[in-house]
């Protein structure tokens, strides 16, 4: 079936009756927001202990496993800190032993007794302190990951406890509080954190399955939601609340700042009976149809129940079965005297009945009419 043709040059609208198989198929519903991709770790790694820088094992650029000595710091001073922790803890303890062996069951003997026995425990915890600001003297990678700044050298004093040394110098330069002696990040681990509208958070929760896309991603990266932020965040009046999205796996080409669109899929449902949205016709009164083709061929209307919408085709449920076939029709446009269809098929938008285009209306080259725009068309899209 031919339709009407403008003016000399205008389009050629062409409608065809076509068929569809109806078949199951799998729907899901999604929320999507955007972000950027951020390395899962960012250590910022200082000295525990107080001393001087003797070695800087690692520069920028370089790759580091977890555990790999960084740098070192003179053990002198801590060597005879721990030291006399440990004379000091022993000396306690034999106390305590003999204020043990002393005790004749009196007030005055488990007095005694009680107070070695606390002595003990300082000079334990002290022992502690000391050993463990031994072994902060070698600082180690945490995290496998690159070494992207090192802000100390060899002769720097490090202050133990602070947030990070530094000191470009020379020798005895000062420990700066406010920036880490190491800065690493990993590089097979990734995060996103994108904002989902208030309406839309209620829907998502960890273990989401997401698809990430990005103009710099060469494939789709897929994730799942690791957190969902109880606090929302306000800009512009717009109110949303953070949803953290981890990086499934160690896929290539990955880098920081990398902006990406997630798309969250919070319900996935599979076997669902489908058939093209354009397939539906809807009348006044709300009732929902398709033709339904028949062993000889002819079309009978049917009444169908329809459910969810998944891109251009709509869930059916009551009314038909898997293996039926349906018919619609779907319109095509071309310019006329062209050599080949310009525009969209029929499937999915539909013009209103009686809205008629100007006459001698010309779409431009290389465009065409949203799918199923007719000059006085009908609906054939379902609700």
């Amino acid at each position: 079936m031919r339709g009407q043709t403008a003016a000399s040059g205008g389009p050629e609208i062409t409608s065809t009756k076509v068929t569809a198989t109806v078949a199951t198929s799998t729907f899901q519903k999604s929320v999507t927001g955007t972000g950027t991709l951020a390395p899962t770790v960012q250590d910022s790694l200082s000295f525990g202990a107080s001393g001087t820088v003797t070695a800087v094992d690692v520069a920028v650029g370089d790759t580091v496993a977890a555990g790999q000595v960084l740098a070192t710091i003179d053990t002198l001073q801590l060597d005879a800190a721990a030291a006399a922790a440990k004379a000091t803890l022993a000396t306690a303890q034999a106390q305590l032993a003999s204020a043990q062996a002393d005790d004749d069951g009196s007030d005055a003997a488990d007095a005694q007794v009680a107070s070695r026995q606390a002595a003990v425990d300082v000079a334990q915890a002290s022992d502690d302190a000391a050993q463990a600001d031994l072994a902060d003297a070698t600082l180690t990678a945490t995290h496998a990951g690159l070494v992207t700044a090192v802000n100390v050298t060899v002769g720097d004093t490090v202050g133990g406890g602070s947030s990070g040394g530094i000191g470009g110098n020379g020798a005895n330069a000062a420990a700066d509080t406010s920036t880490a002696a190491f800065e690493i990040v990993g590089t097979d681990a990734w995060e996103v954190t994108v904002n989902v509208g208030e309406n839309d958070v209620a829907d998502i929760a960890a273990g989401n399955q997401v698809e990430l896309t990005g103009d710099s991603l060469a494939d789709t990266v897929f994730g799942t939601v690791t957190s969902v932020a109880l606090l929302p965040t306000t800009s512009s009046g717009a109110v949303s609340y953070p949803v953290t999205i981890a990086v499934t796996g160690t896929p290539e080409g990955l880098h920081d700042g990398v902006s990406v669109t997630a798309t969250i899929i919070y319900e996935r449902r599979s076997d669902v009976l489908a058939v093209p949205s354009a397939a539906v016709t809807t009348a006044d009164d709300g009732t929902t149809t398709v033709d339904v083709v028949g062993d000889d061929g002819a079309t009978t209307p049917t009444t169908v129940t329809l459910g969810d919408r998944n891109g251009q085709d709509v869930e059916v449920t009551d009314g038909l079965s898997a293996g039926q076939t349906v018919q619609y029709t779907q319109t095509t446009i071309s310019r006329a005297g062209g050599t080949g269809q310009r525009g969209q098929s029929g499937q999915g938008f539909q013009i209103p009945d009686g809205v008629r285009f100007p006459e001698g209306f010309t779409p431009p080259d290389g465009t065409g009419f949203p799918g199923g725009a007719v000059q006085g068309g009908t609906r054939g899209g379902g609700q």
